[in-house]
């Protein structure tokens, strides 16, 4: 039966919602707004310019690049311009035939900006030149030609810079969808997944959480965005991992854990996001770069583990079937950390139930099956 327009809409809503409160989204980016800075602290983006352009978005820096060559342009046309009428040598003015300009050609603005152009980007189609006349006209280009060199250095760097991001390789990492809880080599657990989806590995890879939560503190003071550190690790440990494919990694649920009080029917009415990092050195660039990604309590299933998705062929090549990278089984697991540890006296009972503490247990002798001729 397919599902009303309503029942759509509301499910469409609550998914807005959840991206709009959760700090870190799901591809990395902080979701945080910054307000009442003060001006002083505006112009510290001006003195940091190259970190500035640097961050701009590809349109903004497209504007500017062409909104700097071309002002560059016009501005030292006005100037030849000004040279030229200075020494007489515009139209309008009438020079004598036997009159030597400071530039050949340069009788208006038009061609005023065109030589500005062709100096600045060492075209040169013959028919404009500087002459030895005027001594300003000799020290003009030379400004001009270091000014226009400064400029295009400046913005190939800035667009080499941004096509080398880390960030660009960090788009070849993935984490799973959704983290589960299951049972692992004796022990609960919280186990993520993540894959690099390059052949090039990722060197020094270290990955690490963070619990952000809302917490109240004994005397009273409420700590927003409260930070719990939390470890993930792979069976050799959790530093240095070998990224040759995609990796599952745990969080044991110990005392320790911020997830030993929860229970299979409480963790979904939980207030709390789950940020986990991975970082590592790109092997191809050299280059150091973070992924981030983040999970909310509806996105953590209690009592499923994910299916396995390497496995090796008969010719002995190894092979990852990233079909089963977010696929999950339901397994047995149990109802809380308490459950179990088979910690007495703190066992987080089902919401849905109800113990009746006065249950007594009797033994009903089963019916005789015998029948009278």
């Amino acid at each position: 039966m397919t599902r009303s327009v309503r029942e759509v809409l509301k499910e469409y809503m609550s998914e807005r919602r959840v991206r709009k409160y959760r700090l870190v989204t799901k591809d990395g980016r902080c979701n945080i707004e910054f307000g009442n800075v003060m001006h002083s602290n505006r112009f510290a983006y001006v003195l940091d310019i190259w970190t500035t352009f640097v961050e701009t978005r590809w349109r903004f820096v497209i504007f500017h690049f062409v909104a700097s060559f071309t002002l560059s342009w016009f501005i030292f046309g006005l100037i030849w311009y000004w040279i030229a009428r200075d020494n007489g040598d515009l139209l309008w003015q009438k020079p004598a035939a036997n009159h030597t300009p400071c530039v050949y050609s340069v009788n208006d603005l038009t061609y005023a900006f065109l030589f500005s152009l062709e100096t600045q980007t060492t075209i040169g189609y013959g028919n404009l030149y500087v002459t030895n006349a005027c001594a300003g006209a000799v020290a003009l280009i030379i400004i001009q030609s270091l000014i226009g060199a400064i400029i295009s250095c400046f913005w190939c760097g800035v667009v080499m810079t941004k096509i080398a991001l880390p960030k660009k390789r960090a788009k070849t990492i993935t984490f799973s969808e959704s983290a589960v809880i299951c049972p692992k080599k004796g022990t609960l657990c919280l186990q993520i997944r993540v894959a690099n989806l390059r052949k090039t590995l990722m060197i020094g890879s270290q990955i690490y959480g963070k619990l952000l939560r809302t917490t109240v503190t004994p005397e009273g003071e409420t700590i927003i965005m409260d930070q719990v550190s939390i470890e993930f690790m792979v069976d050799a440990g959790k530093d240095n991992l070998f990224f040759v494919c995609p990796l599952t990694l745990y969080h044991v649920i110990d005392k320790t854990s911020p997830f030993f009080e929860m229970a299979v029917d409480t963790l979904h009415q939980q207030e709390f996001e789950l940020v986990v990092f991975l970082d590592g050195t790109a092997e191809s660039t050299s280059s150091s770069c973070q992924v981030r990604t983040s999970y909310i309590p509806q996105e953590i299933i209690w009592g499923y583990d994910f299916l396995p998705i390497i496995s090796r062929g008969k010719e002995g090549k190894y092979r990852v079937d990233f079909s089963n990278f977010t696929k999950t089984v339901a397994v047995p697991t149990a109802h809380c950390a308490y459950c179990y540890h088979n910690e007495a006296g703190h066992h987080h009972h089902s919401i849905n139930g109800i113990d009746n503490q006065g249950f007594e247990v009797i033994e009903i002798e089963p019916p005789n099956n015998s029948t009278k001729m």
